[in-house]
């Protein structure tokens, strides 16, 4: 296992392509300062221990060195210990609904984003328990495997966007599907889905999907996100004056199927629950779910971790020796060594 325990410093990493870009800037003026004086080629022979190649070289050695001694900085480190613990939690999968409906505004700033902003927090408050992310529209997919690693989760959920699924529509019932097989087998904890939703252009049955997992000791939650007078949906997140529009040329409006979500909710032994602009309602829902019986789940981890800085310092001292050896003039004792037997006139 390899980690970076202080990555704040990779930032400094940024340096790297500033510092080859300003270098590069000089060596135009440098260039251009010449020409004023006549012929590159000419003035070349009246200065023969002048060269660009090793200005370039000395650069390029100066920032892998700078770039090792950042990630030293960082803290790189292996994990050298496995332990395993012993946590008492739940599992719970969140299928979050990525069609183009989730972008109206009825919920602000967007029904996908106050959905991403909600489960952001629900992550803050999570321990001991697993949690799982799948995306659907027309199909769904699993964006992050169940887990406890919360950062990951965090990590992925920043990058889900409705691009993610090509096909559109909602197809709750496959994201039902795909959470029950996703969830960790023969384990006894208690398995949780919770669909994030308008409910709307539902391509499938979600009901009977829901009635499946329930029959597997899987309940089955639905967030019902939008309004039931619904809300025009923007053609582009960059572009939120123009509107998607149907065959005929009339703005599509996106309303809250609150009964489907209910139905769903209902056969699947859970429960229904409306967002609003205040409360989406997953951190209320989570802490009715988080009483649930809870089992003993037992997980590698590594415990110890060895730094492995001082390689990478190490390696960056040789090389700013190194650069330090270079001039930036030829040297005139390596000019004169013919190694080759080239005669010379």
């Amino acid at each position: 296992m390899f980690r970076f325990s202080h990555t704040d410093y990779l930032y400094f990493l940024f340096l790297i392509p500033l510092i080859i870009s300003l270098f590069w800037f000089v060596t135009i003026l440098q260039k251009r300062a010449i020409k004023r004086f006549g012929n590159i080629e000419t003035l070349a022979q009246l200065m023969p221990g002048f060269s660009t190649q090793r200005g370039w070289l000395k650069v390029i050695i100066f920032s892998i060195a700078l770039t090792l001694i950042i990630f030293g900085l960082a803290g790189p480190q292996f994990g050298s210990k496995l332990t395993e613990v012993k946590r008492k939690g739940i599992e719970l999968i969140i299928a979050l609904d990525v069609s183009n409906s989730m972008m109206a505004q009825d919920i602000q700033p967007s029904r996908l984003e106050r959905a991403k902003q909600a489960i952001s927090r629900l992550v803050d408050k999570l321990s001991d328990d697993r949690l799982g992310l799948i995306v659907f529209a027309g199909d769904a997919y699993v964006q992050l495997p169940v887990t406890n690693d919360y950062i990951s989760a965090k990590m992925f959920l920043s990058s889900i966007n409705p691009g993610m699924v090509p096909k559109q529509g909602t197809a709750i019932g496959s994201a039902i599907n795909l959470a029950s097989s996703s969830f960790s087998p023969q384990s006894e904890t208690s398995k949780v889905i919770v669909v994030i939703s308008d409910g709307e252009n539902h391509e499938d049955d979600p009901i009977e999907a829901a009635k499946r997992a329930a029959d597997q000791g899987i309940f089955v939650y639905t967030i019902g996100i939008g309004s039931p007078q619904g809300s025009p949906i923007p053609a582009s997140q960059e572009n939120q004056t123009s509107f998607w529009k149907d065959k005929d040329g009339n703005v599509v409006v996106s309303k809250l199927d609150e009964e489907t979500l209910s139905k769903v909710a209902i056969a699947g032994n859970g429960k229904y629950i409306r967002a609003t602009n205040t409360q989406l309602g997953l951190l209320p829902l989570f802490d009715e779910v988080n009483k649930m019986q809870k089992t003993e789940m037992k997980e590698k981890i590594y415990s110890e971790y060895n730094d492995q800085f001082q390689y990478l310092f190490a390696f960056a001292l040789l090389l700013l020796v190194l650069e330090f050896i270079i001039l930036e003039r030829k040297n005139k004792w390596l000019t004169k060594l013919n190694l080759f037997g080239v005669n010379r006139r």
